[in-house]
């Protein structure tokens, strides 16, 4: 059993067995969060889908604050340790095994700019993210486009958080969706309640 809160825009915790990790900690400065950073919890990681301010945001801070671990693509991990954070650096494609859980990186398409990287040293692939605690997989999308890797996901996630409806459109029965590039897509939805909404508003479960 997995206890997901959301905190505005794309900031999620995952608490199991006495575990706690927060996804793309955008809480200062973000006119969406119902939590202010002194009242967050204590995190045993942070997980982040890339580095872009609205989703790095208070990683580091509260990586710092609780002597938490930083999970994040092999460059935006080298870019936290910088700061003074201690992190864990992956590739997409790859998967580890935590105290708290596992995490598997995946493909994303997005931008890979970091905020407060003026040289672009570390610029880096986006990700989403699969986080299996407490025998539950929950994908976070991160910020992307559709994309044909998230339909090897299906059935092997059970809760899906996803940032865009417009972006990653995901429908209940096979549905042709046809873009106005003329491109069209088929793909599955993994949860039981029909079309996908902002994730600023939803985190629907399976």
């Amino acid at each position: 059993m997995v206890k997901i809160t959301f905190h505005g825009h794309a900031c999620f915790v995952l608490e199991a067995d006495g575990r706690r990790v927060i996804i793309d900690p955008f809480i200062t400065g973000n006119p969406a969060t119902d939590v202010s950073l002194d009242r967050l919890p204590k995190v045993d990681a942070v997980l982040l889908s890339h580095g872009h301010g609205d989703h790095l945001g208070d990683a580091v801070p509260i990586a710092r604050r609780d002597a938490a671990t930083i999970v994040a693509t092999f460059e935006l991990a080298k870019f936290c340790e910088k700061q003074g954070a201690v992190a864990h650096a992956m590739h997409i494609g790859g998967a580890h095994q935590f105290p708290f859980g596992r995490v598997k990186l995946v493909p994303a398409f997005h931008g890979g700019q970091i905020e407060g990287d003026d040289t672009g040293r570390y610029t880096t692939n986006p990700c989403g993210i699969v986080a299996t605690l407490g025998g539950r997989a929950v994908y976070h999308t991160g910020d992307t486009a559709l994309t044909l890797e998230m339909q090897l996901l299906v059935g092997q996630v059970d809760v899906l958080l996803w940032k865009d409806m417009i972006t990653l459109p995901l429908f209940q029965k096979p549905t042709l969706l046809v873009y106005q590039t003329k491109y069209k897509n088929m793909v599955n939805n993994i949860t039981s309640v029909g079309p996908s909404y902002s994730m600023d508003q939803w985190a629907l479960t399976k």
